[in-house]
């Protein structure tokens, strides 16, 4: 008997695929494939030059970010968690992304 293959890293994947339904217009996953190295760059730049050069890269990155979110239509993800956190109402995925809520099914209509 073969086994069936492990998944592997089950919380990446799944973490993977949220962070894909929150990122699906083109535009805003292409602009954070920029804007998230750049701030990670800039977490690196902090320890290796001038403070400045870390923090403007930190800045520009999650700029970037932001306007890719504003095309998508939905909260960027710290300040949807700091909403939460405060009781305000957030937009995790956009609405042209989500998809809609199944009706309720009823049972056949019999003979009466």
């Amino acid at each position: 008997m073969t086994e069936a293959p492990r998944k592997r890293f089950p919380i990446l994947r799944r973490i993977w695929r949220n962070w894909r339904i929150r990122h699906q217009d083109p535009r805003n996953f292409a602009i954070h494939m920029l804007g998230i190295p750049l701030a990670v760059a800039g977490v690196v730049l902090l320890f290796v030059l001038p403070w400045y050069w870390g923090v403007t890269a930190i800045v520009v990155g999650y700029i970037l970010q932001w306007i890719g979110h504003r095309w998508e239509g939905n909260d960027v993800g710290e300040w949807a968690a700091i909403k939460r956190l405060l009781g305000l109402p957030t937009v995790a995925i956009s609405p042209r992304f989500a998809k809609p809520a199944k009706a309720p099914t009823s049972p056949p209509a019999g003979p009466e």
